[in-house]
């Protein structure tokens, strides 16, 4: 459940949002416990997200945007300025955000037949600052260029400062407890929907600018192909996500494949992280009812051999295959205050899971 309530003072809207979905989630897809931060004081369970918005800073149509969201085990917190531009030109945003999240990814432990992830007691707190570019749309191509220094600490689960994992070996690229770098980053995007199909691809090009020597130096890109078609009453959704590294690189930069957005039936990052990744996933939709879909899915993954080349070898010492395929079916029921997902899937190794996932949804 969920709720939410404006606030109105002077020109500034404030909006307050409680949502205790992702604990309801966590709870019903029987995640293996992670230690919580702060010896389990009452802040640590606090779940939801916090945003205060103001559309009119300096009496210019500046935009200031100042949110707040908090799972059970990550945090964040993102600052945006925005300031009015003629339509033609790029609009700008100047952001500052940090996080703090388990890497479960690729530092985590497979468990049961590889259907879930356990902590591997690695945490990544980061920090950011830099500005986005949205250059203008043209026809169903948009584009995005940032630029941003970000700082990337490691931390244990209670919260201190490491340079290496549980079996010694290291978690950064630099050897010390954070990584620095200057990141160019260049999305571009398309979408195409008619009545009956629909057709989305992204790209995303980040490049490693070595403005120090220990800075690091990389050149990563992924792509995300989506298809929908409609096939009488029934409707089939197919995509393909690829990428690929080069350059520098820190274990936690792998491609994590596995999960709930990857394959279904593994743990996050269950089936592989390397410096490459490709996963094909299909799921096939039929209405039940007006407000319930059956759906049938197959999902296939790999890290094509590439988990070698990741610094340290995590998911040779985890026992990760490598590659693997879920398949299963499940359920779509749709209502004004959200979307419940309820997929029973079964992986490789023949291990039954059930993922419960809960979108849109407040009061």
């Amino acid at each position: 459940m969920g709720a939410q309530k404006s606030i109105h003072a002077g020109k500034a809207k404030i909006d307050v949002n409680v949502d205790l979905t992702h604990k309801l989630c966590t709870s019903l897809m029987l995640l293996p416990p992670i230690p919580i931060r702060d010896g389990g004081s009452p802040l640590s369970l606090v779940i939801g997200s916090l945003c205060i918005k103001h559309p009119n800073l300096f009496g210019g149509s500046e935009k200031l945007d100042v949110s707040w969201d908090k799972g059970l085990y990550d945090s964040t917190v993102l600052v945006a300025y925005r300031r009015p531009r003629p339509e033609w030109l790029p609009q700008q945003c100047f952001v500052l955000q940090h996080s703090v999240s388990p890497e479960i990814g690729v530092h985590g432990t497979p468990v049961d037949n590889f259907s879930r992830s356990g902590s591997g007691g690695v945490n990544l707190s980061r920090l950011s600052l830099g500005v986005d570019l949205n250059e203008p749309a043209s026809s169903n191509w948009t584009s995005t260029t940032s630029i941003k220094f970000e700082h990337v600490n490691i931390l244990s689960d209670d919260g201190r400062s490491i340079t290496r994992d549980m079996e010694g070996f290291p978690v950064t690229c630099s050897g010390s407890t954070h990584d620095s770098m200057v990141v160019l980053k260049q999305e571009s995007r398309y979408a195409k929907a008619t009545n009956d199909s629909f057709s989305r691809f992204s790209m995303q090009i980040e490049q490693g600018i070595p403005v120090l020597s220990k800075w690091l130096i990389f050149n990563k890109f992924k792509f995300v192909a989506t298809k929908g078609l409609k096939l009488g009453p029934a409707f089939l959704v197919a995509s393909l996500t690829g990428g690929s590294i080069v350059g520098d690189m820190a274990p936690y930069q792998a491609f994590a494949v596995g999960g709930l957005g990857s394959v279904r039936g593994y743990g996050e990052g269950a089936v592989g992280s390397g410096r490459s990744c490709l996963v094909a996933n299909s799921e096939l939709t039929l209405p039940l009812t007006e407000t319930l879909n059956g759906a049938l899915f197959l999902d296939c993954g790999s890290d094509l051999g590439s988990g070698r080349l990741v610094p340290g070898n995590p998911a040779l010492r985890q026992g990760k295959p490598g590659s693997g395929t879920g398949f299963g079916y499940g359920l779509r029921y749709k209502s004004p205050i959200g979307h419940l997902q309820i997929d029973y899937a079964m992986n490789s190794f023949k291990q039954k899971t059930v993922f419960f996932g809960i979108s849109n949804l407040g009061l």
